[in-house]
């Protein structure tokens, strides 16, 4: 009897732990499974994931640059997926075709409020970037309680469309990159951009940073390094890297696939000790 089947697609995508969590993971529950990392660009990702379900896969991470992609494939889309227009989590349907799921929202808020005891409520908060990861996150952002949510992406175009899709500008809305130094401080800020996986500095000003403010990037390990030196030098309060929603969003998946719920602390703490 072969193995279960999963994966994580993404490009690029051999620096990911989701293989060594998704192992742990199976391990608390005596379950046999094979995660692997496929690396596809823009342009083979469909084909990819088709064949890696038609050759009896159970279920996919997705992760950059591939989210939104991933939910246009599905045929069926949570209500999480759905507002975000991306996907992290592909599963397949009987009878053939995908479902879409989002877990990037809960995972994060699960990281920040649970594991770091952080409450949320009545924060100014300033996302930057437009993409994928911050479509996944932005929503469960207000539901959190944050006062204002302050969209700022490079393309000012993608700024608004989230802001638009959101469709509440009383706590919703956008400003352009290049008024950074100029729009004030805020007490939690979440950098979504892709710039620390592609090695790319944001260079962002001090003064955005709050007296007692929380800075957190969704990206982990040495892609979440350079935003975290920033905002230690700036004076943050707390500066966090993704490493928790990682493990948080891929205990979602998990039991989304198998219908048990794993014990993340073990696995982040044994994460976060080899990480030091």
């Amino acid at each position: 009897m072969q193995t279960a089947q999963f994966a994580v697609f993404g490009h690029p995508i051999g620096h990911s732990l989701s293989p060594q969590i998704h192992r742990a993971f199976a391990q608390q529950f005596g379950i046999a499974l094979e995660y692997r990392t496929i690396d596809a660009t823009p342009a083979e990702f469909a084909g990819a994931v088709e064949r890696f379900f038609a050759d009896g896969g159970r279920g996919a991470n997705v992760t950059l640059p591939h989210k939104a992609a991933a939910f246009a494939l599905a045929e069926q889309r949570s209500a999480a997926a759905t507002r975000a227009g991306s996907a992290n989590v592909l599963t397949p349907l009987t009878g053939g075709g995908l479902a879409a799921h989002n877990t990037d929202g809960d995972g994060m808020l699960r990281d920040i409020t649970e594991r770091h005891s952080v409450d949320l409520r009545g924060h100014t908060a300033l996302l930057l970037g437009a993409g994928g990861a911050a479509h996944g996150v932005a929503w469960s952002l207000l539901d959190a309680g944050v006062e204002t949510l302050t969209i700022v992406n490079r393309s000012p175009e993608s700024a608004d469309v989230l802001a638009d899709a959101i469709g509440d500008p009383a706590r919703a809305h956008t400003r352009y990159w290049e008024d950074l130094a100029d729009i004030g401080s805020y007490d939690l800020i979440v950098n979504a951009t892709s710039a620390g996986v592609l090695g790319v500095s944001l260079q962002l000003p001090f003064s955005l940073v709050g007296a007692r403010a929380l800075c957190y990037d969704l990206s982990y390990g040495a892609a979440a390094g350079s935003f975290l030196a920033w905002a230690k030098t700036a004076g943050a309060r707390y500066a966090f890297d993704g490493l928790g929603m990682l493990v948080e969003t891929a205990a979602d998946a998990f039991e989304l696939w198998h219908g048990q719920r794993p014990d993340t602390a073990p696995v982040y703490r044994a994460l976060r000790q080899r990480a030091a």
